[in-house]
């Protein structure tokens, strides 16, 4: 299940609904200078720009204190200007991140890690989502995956993949089970999933001998080694899945597609062309 073709196509119908709306602006903010995070925003300011919709890439001393930050974001939510604000995480340890996540404006938050967005995927009423999970429901449309009555396996609870993507996968009517670093005996859940998710942050610690015959694998995971990047998943289990993401090429086109297409989503909520969605 490769990502660049299908997050070319979204991004393709991103530009167009951006020239029907008229200018969107994305705002990002990044406090220090963490080199991953630097190419990663990099990144989505270059799809941005593709799609034409305007970005700022704010860069913040690490030293910020929490007020300042909470100033500037208090100054986007303020701005009519401004459709998307997204923070890059993790946020330096003396900052609270989960005061300054609360402090953006629900309707800019093009993360989805709001309260107000989290609440409303949990209850079944998605508004805005975490661009990865968006991204794997994508992926298993396009190629088909069935998911109704499916046996789906998350390993990983974190608030930006693993609790969403069980929540949309439950949404879905799968039956749903989420595993993490403290489940026992982790294969024995992996080994019946017809649907697998991995979200952990830990290299190949899915191997093939804990992957289902034919089952639909999902690799969220990106780890610097000395051998090069490696996902969450073995590579070899490419044999006994009859899909699997690969990685890179896999999920990462995807988040960046659908971070894209929640800019878009935010601007029309804002603007009063899009209804809130009722349970």
């Amino acid at each position: 299940m490769e990502g660049p073709p299908l997050a070319a196509r979204i991004r393709g119908e991103v530009a167009d609904e951006v020239r029907d709306l008229g200018e969107l602006r994305l705002v990002t903010l990044q406090v220090g200078e963490d080199p991953a995070s630097t190419i990663y925003l990099r990144r989505k300011h270059e799809a941005a720009q593709e799609a034409g919709i305007a970005s700022d890439d704010r860069k913040l001393a690490e030293s910020i204190s929490e007020e300042e930050l909470l100033a500037i974001v208090a100054e986007l939510n303020a701005d009519e200007a401004v459709d998307g604000i997204l923070i890059q995480l993790p946020l330096p340890s003396h900052l609270d991140e989960a005061r300054v996540i609360r402090a953006i404006d629900p309707l800019k938050d093009v993360d989805g890690l709001h309260p107000f967005n989290a609440g409303q995927l949990y209850l079944g009423r998605p508004t805005i989502v975490p661009a990865t999970p968006l991204g794997i429901m994508a992926l298993l449309a396009e190629h088909r995956v069935p998911l109704e009555g499916a046996e789906a396996v998350v390993i990983g609870r974190s608030d930006i993949v693993g609790k969403p993507i069980a929540h949309l996968l439950l949404q879905a009517n799968a039956t749903v089970t989420i595993c993490h670093s403290r489940t026992a005996d982790l294969a024995r859940y992996t080994l019946e999933a017809d649907v697998l998710v991995v979200a952990v942050g830990s290299p190949e610690v899915v191997t093939p001998d804990m992957v289902k015959q034919n089952s639909a694998v999902v690799d969220v995971g990106i780890n610097r080694t000395e051998g090069g990047l490696v996902g969450d998943v073995a590579p070899d289990a490419a044999d006994v899945a009859a899909l699997i993401t690969p990685v890179p090429g896999g999920v990462g086109p995807m988040t960046i597609a659908m971070l894209l297409r929640n800019t878009v989503k935010a601007a029309r909520y804002r603007r009063g062309l899009l209804a809130f969605p009722q349970a």
